[in-house]
């Protein structure tokens, strides 16, 4: 290199005093990255599987005012935007990624994904 900067003033014509004096550059040899072994898809995926994360079902929404919402007891009823039989959004870290239907199983509520929600329907809630 300080050769190449010798040859490029001698070409030029110029030997002033005000340029730099000579620096004494080095060659620099980086380690061939691309050799790198890229690990297995599978195995990074399994350690995600013992992760916990926050699913929740909204059946539906709605408005209320403070004084409905205190004169809430046991027995009320709050009306939803959605019908009975509507489908319900699944939703997973406060990010919507399914719709299902909701079902009854040995007693208990559960729910049966009916679509997987891609791109821009896929919104968080916060």
């Amino acid at each position: 290199m300080a050769a190449a900067i010798a040859e490029e003033r001698a070409a030029r014509g110029s030997s002033s005093s005000s340029e730099s004096p000579a620096v004494d550059v080095k060659a620099f040899d980086l380690p061939d990255f691309g050799a790198a072994k890229i690990a297995d898809a599978t195995q990074d995926i399994s350690i995600l599987r013992d992760v916990d994360l926050k699913v929740h079902i909204e059946l539906g929404r709605t408005m209320m005012f403070i004084e409905d919402v205190l004169k809430l007891s046991e027995g009320s009823v709050v009306e939803l935007d959605n019908l009975a039989g509507d489908p319900v959004d699944v939703y997973v870290n406060d990010r919507l990624v399914a719709h299902g239907e909701v079902l009854v199983l040995n007693d208990n509520f559960c729910v049966r994904v009916n679509e997987i929600v891609t791109g821009p329907q896929r919104v968080s809630v916060a």
